[in-house]
């Protein structure tokens, strides 16, 4: 099992540089005319801005997604998706048997305060 975890870093040269933050989903829609159906969702940071972002989270309706409490990726670069760019990565892991790349939402457990910084 060990052979399969990445090498170590230290935690300065690479998580401290991530700023992760909480945001709540506030439009969903879906894409299709991106490589794969993804939803095109409008979060927001609260103090850090309304960011869009791209991710294919498509086995979860979209009143689902909606209202959402999400954690996502602020500081890469923006990335094209299709017709539109994703500002914000947020934060999944696979869908339970789903088509590769289908994603569940990482989430705060709790109704945490947007902006709030993952740590």
């Amino acid at each position: 099992m060990a052979k399969d975890i990445k090498p170590l870093v230290s935690f300065e040269e690479s998580f401290d540089k991530l700023d992760i933050r909480v945001g709540r989903v506030i439009q969903v829609d879906l894409e299709t005319r991106t490589h794969k159906p993804t939803y095109r969702m409008t979060v927001d940071f609260g103090k850090f801005g309304k960011r869009v972002s791209y991710g294919r989270f498509t086995q979860h309706p979209i009143e689902e997604v909606k209202d959402r409490l999400v954690l996502g990726v602020l500081n890469f670069e923006p990335k094209e998706m299709g017709p539109g760019i994703s500002e914000a990565l947020i934060i999944g892991v696979q869908y339970p048997k789903a088509e590769s790349g289908e994603a569940t939402f990482v989430s705060p457990a709790v109704n945490a305060k947007i902006g709030s910084k993952l740590f």
